[in-house]
């Protein structure tokens, strides 16, 4: 007899395995977070921020899903401390900019390093699994793009 399990694609039960795998990690995300004195809105809008690049405040909204007025009071605790500064453009004085501080840059590189070293679950497979499986999840991504 087929059980819920089995009858799933191999694709919704993957789908399943990744949250599943990432929901594992979420004590130790916060645990990042709380390192850095942030919120988790503050670093995913930090990871957002390209060095060097000035970034509509809208398009930030955008990318992180949720209204303009949300990323209005996580821009402002991220300018508090000095991360972040707003500049207006120069083609319309009412869009505002966001661009990392080198105070901004060098928190999200240690960010970027702390996230990338782990915990990391999949660095117990085979170095060969480990690549078959980066390889499937940037088709997987490459995929969404298209």
């Amino acid at each position: 007899m087929a059980t819920p399990a089995t009858r799933r694609s191999p694709a919704t039960e993957a789908w399943k395995l990744v949250g599943d795998l990432m929901a594992t990690q979420r004590g130790w995300f916060l645990d990042v977070v709380r390192e850095f004195e942030l919120s988790p809105p503050q670093l995913f809008a930090l990871r957002a921020l390209e060095p060097g690049e000035a970034t509509p405040m809208g398009d930030l909204a955008a990318h992180l899903h949720c209204d303009n007025s949300n990323v209005t009071g996580i821009v402002d605790r991220l300018e508090r401390r000095g991360l972040v500064e707003r500049r207006a453009a120069t083609h319309d004085r009412r869009v505002k900019h966001l661009v990392l501080t080198d105070e901004g840059v060098a928190v999200r590189r240690r960010i970027e390093t702390r996230l990338e070293a782990g915990p990391n679950p999949l660095a117990a497979l085979d170095p060969a699994d480990q690549r078959a499986l980066r390889d499937l999840l940037r088709k997987a991504a490459a995929a969404q793009e298209s």
